[in-house]
């Protein structure tokens, strides 16, 4: 099997692109990374596996070239597995690009939030996630790393039952009453995303974020409550280290055994 590693993070350093490639050889996947934002590169449809990462900025500031490319590219993947069902194309949208494959399948409102989301929190299965196969093992909430200064919100209920979309998560509750973003969408059998990081690996989170010049940046900005409940969670095997060992593996898993199901 292949698999193609779409890389939206454009220039800026981040640790994602390292846990995706550690895990896309762990399954013993090959795999080929495309620069989209910075250098407009976009795989074609050859691949079997398509892991779309985060990435900084809105998801309204796309260069016109590479963001056309990027949705023709999900269009045309999305008309191969209707026209070739037992022989279907992968794709799992992370963060940023959750937001945009949102934004092009109209799913909800995206707008940025009053303040930038920043460390571990819960997350609420909804019905649909409740039955979810890759939520499967995850407490009810279940614990997952959120960076990010844009949301959706607001489902549009009319779209999603008429495309068969699932909501699978929403954000924590807020004591405002604000709308709660959606955390996790399956907008097909083969087509998933979440709005956190399933990618983020605990044990290396850890180390990075204990290293001291991160430390006095995030008790800076973010308070000393806030450094020292990351670090809690990062620690406590049944929070982010269990979702980093549930989503991901398990859509590999079962990516890698229907793929053999259909070359029989």
């Amino acid at each position: 099997m292949k698999a193609a590693l779409l890389d939206l993070n454009n220039k800026e350093p981040n640790k994602s692109i390292g846990y995706l490639k550690k895990m896309l050889t762990e399954y013993d996947l090959a795999y080929q990374t495309f620069e989209v934002r910075q250098n407009h590169e976009l795989p074609d449809t050859s691949f079997d596996i398509y892991i779309s990462s985060g990435g900084p900025g809105s998801p309204f500031d796309g260069d016109a070239s590479w963001e056309t490319k990027y949705f023709n590219l999900l269009d045309k993947l999305w008309k191969h597995n209707l026209k070739y069902p037992n022989h279907k194309k992968y794709v799992f949208f992370i963060c940023h690009s959750f937001q945009l494959a949102c934004r092009h399948f109209k799913v909800g409102k995206i707008t940025k939030r009053a303040f930038k989301s920043f460390g571990t929190f819960p997350v609420y299965q909804t019905s649909d996630g409740l039955t979810e196969p890759l939520f499967e093992g995850l407490q009810k909430p279940f614990w997952i790393a959120d960076f990010r200064e844009w949301q959706v919100i607001e489902p549009d209920m009319e779209e999603v039952e008429a495309k068969h979309f699932k909501i699978l998560a929403l954000e924590k509750p807020n004591t405002k009453r604000l709308p709660r973003a959606i955390m996790a969408v399956r907008f097909s059998d083969a087509f998933t995303g979440t709005q956190f990081h399933p990618e983020a690996d605990a044990s290396g989170m850890l180390a990075y974020f204990k290293m001291d010049d991160k430390k006095q940046a995030i008790i800076l900005h973010h308070g000393k409550e806030k450094y020292e409940q990351m670090i809690r969670d990062l620690t406590d095997e049944t929070k982010i280290e269990k979702t980093f060992q549930t989503i991901l593996p398990t859509f590999f898993e079962n990516v890698i055994a229907q793929h053999k199901v259909s070359k029989v």
